[in-house]
C-alpha cells in the first residue's frame, strides 16, 4: 500500500572507486567499496534515516527531516574523508539531497522528490554535497553547517530552474575562495548529452529527455525491427549523473563500455560509465553488426 509523506532524499555516491577496480581487480576492490557503503548506511541509520537501497557504488537513503540528511551529509563527508584505509585508496564520496513529497510503497519511495536528489547528486563532485535552497531553507537550527549559493540548475519535471546550494561541512573553510566558488557554478551549469548512431541515424539526447525506448514496435522512440528485439526491448534515461540503459527484454541488452569486455544485461539497468561504446538489442554485438547502436557522451 502507498501513501505520500514528506521525506529528505539523499544519494552518496562513491567517487574513485573505476581506478580502484582497473588496479586492485573486482574482488579486492568490490570488498573496499562496500567498507565506504557499510560506514555509509551506519551513519544514515545514527541519524534517525533508513537505508533504500544501494545501486553499484552508490546507496539511496531517506530521512525523516531535512536537518537529519544535512547533518548525516555531512558526517559521511568527514568520515570518509578521515578513513586512513579509504584516503590510501583516493576515494571519496559525493552527495545530493532535497526535502520533498514522496510517494511511499512497501521498501521503496518515488516521486519529484527523489528525481530532484538525483539531480543534485549528479551536480555534486569529490568531496562536496549540494542541495536545494528550499531544503535548507526550512532548517532554523544546522549548528555548524554554513551554505554557499551555486546559482540555477535545471531538474527533469520541472519548468524553471531551481535554486542549489553548497553544505560546507569542513570544519575549516578558510582556504575557499571565489574562484572555486565560480568553478562550480559553470560546472553546474554544463549540460549532459548522449549521441546514438544506428544505420546512417544520428539521435541526440539531453539530460531534460524523457525515457526513451527502443525496441520492435514502432511506438518506440527508435524501432529496431528485428525477430530477436522485443517489442519494447530497452530504455535509456538520464539518473543520477549518468546515462543508464535498462532492459526489458526477453532475450536481453549487450553492452560494451570503450574497449571493455561487452556485459550482458537481463531485467537490468547499467550505467554508461564511459565516453562511447556499444549497445546490441538481443544478441552479441558480433552476430549482426548492422544492428548495434553506437553511443557517445558528452557535456557540453
Amino acid at each position: 500500500m502507498s501513501q505520500r509523506q514528506p521525506l529528505t532524499i539523499l544519494f552518496a555516491d562513491v567517487s574513485g572507486s573505476t581506478k580502484l577496480f582497473e588496479s586492485l581487480g573486482d574482488v579486492a576492490a568490490r570488498r573496499i567499496v562496500s567498507g565506504v557503503l557499510q560506514v555509509l548506511a551506519e551513519i544514515t541509520q545514527r541519524h534517525g534515516g533508513r537505508l533504500i537501497k544501494t545501486i553499484g557504488d552508490e546507496v539511496m537513503c531517506t530521512f525523516p527531516g531535512a536537518l537529519n540528511g544535512l547533518l548525516a551529509a555531512a558526517d559521511m563527508q568527514k568520515r570518509v574523508s578521515s578513513d586512513p584505509v579509504f584516503s590510501r585508496d583516493n576515494l571519496g564520496i559525493r552527495v545530493g539531497l532535497h526535502h520533498g513529497d514522496t510517494l511511499v510503497e512497501e521498501s521503496d519511495v518515488y516521486g519529484d522528490a527523489v528525481n530532484t536528489a538525483a539531480r543534485m547528486a549528479s551536480l555534486a563532485k569529490r568531496e562536496q554535497i549540494v542541495t536545494t535552497a528550499s531544503t535548507v531553507s526550512g532548517v532554523t537550527n544546522a549548528g555548524p553547517l554554513r551554505t554557499r549559493s551555486l546559482g540555477t540548475a535545471r531538474v527533469s519535471g520541472k519548468l524553471q530552474p531551481i535554486e542549489i546550494v553548497d553544505v560546507m561541512w569542513q570544519d575549516d573553510t578558510s582556504n575557499v575562495t571565489m574562484v572555486q566558488r565560480v568553478v562550480k557554478l559553470v560546472e553546474a551549469q554544463r549540460k549532459a548529452r548522449l549521441l546514438l548512431r544506428y544505420r546512417g541515424q544520428s539521435i541526440e539526447l539531453d539530460e531534460m529527455a524523457p525515457s526513451f525506448s527502443l525496441g520492435r514496435e514502432a511506438t518506440n522512440n527508435l524501432m529496431v525491427d528485428a525477430e530477436w528485439v522485443s517489442r519494447t526491448h530497452a530504455t535509456i534515461e538520464f539518473k543520477r549523473g549518468y546515462w543508464v540503459v535498462g532492459d526489458r527484454s526477453t532475450n536481453g541488452t549487450w553492452v560494451r563500455l570503450g574497449e571493455a569486455e561487452e556485459l550482458r544485461l537481463h531485467r537490468d539497468e547499467i550505467q554508461l560509465r564511459s565516453k562511447a561504446g556499444t549497445i546490441s538489442l538481443g544478441q552479441e554485438t558480433n552476430l549482426n553488426p548492422d544492428y548495434v547502436l553506437q553511443f557517445q557522451c558528452v557535456e557540453a
